[in-house]
């Protein structure tokens, strides 16, 4: 069986497309984060697959929580996927929408994870100096973890700089291993 990154492609494509064409990328973006919110949650999930509810039961369950969130263009989207049984694919399908809104967009995602909270300043520089060496727009994304004693972690697309105070450590100590 494929998985599941296979199965919604084809759909993020799609939505990516009819939400370029319209111009309409950032509203779609919201819409399918919802959508996706929807999907996974843990008391809709079960609803998902429910023999006992018809396709438009499913269907009006998101258009009801969404309320005036979702257009005809959107409901429609999600009326496909409920013909095709793939609502549960809408996580993944709003994360390949975003991958592809950021590539359009010479956006960059960037996590960081820092041992201690950064400041707005330090952001602010983060942000400048990780748009200089990649030429793109940064979306910067900050997580806190003390464990690294001090010092970052800079996860952007598939590179990974490690300046952690921990990092350093057990570098030292696979030298010393050695």
């Amino acid at each position: 069986m494929l998985n599941r990154t296979t199965l919604a492609r084809p759909y993020a494509r799609a939505a990516f497309r009819v939400a370029r064409d319209r111009s309409e990328l950032s509203r779609w973006s919201e819409s399918l984060a919802i959508a996706a919110a929807i999907a996974s949650d843990a008391g809709a999930r079960p609803l998902l697959s429910n023999p006992k509810l018809s396709r438009e039961q499913v269907l009006k369950l998101f258009t009801d929580i969404a309320g005036e969130r979702f257009d005809e263009m959107v409901t429609n989207f999600l009326r496909v996927l409920t013909t095709y049984g793939r609502l549960e694919l809408l996580p993944e399908i709003s994360t390949q929408f975003e991958s592809l809104r950021r590539e359009a967009e010479a956006r960059l995602r960037v996590q960081v994870t820092s041992a201690h909270p950064l400041g707005d300043d330090e952001a602010s520089r983060l942000t400048e100096r990780l748009k200089a060496r990649f030429g793109l727009e940064i979306d910067l994304d900050v997580d806190v973890d003390p464990a690294l004693i001090g010092g970052a972690v800079i996860r952007a697309g598939d590179q990974v700089i490690d300046g952690s105070v921990r990092g350093r450590l057990e570098r030292l100590g696979r030298q010393v291993a050695v």
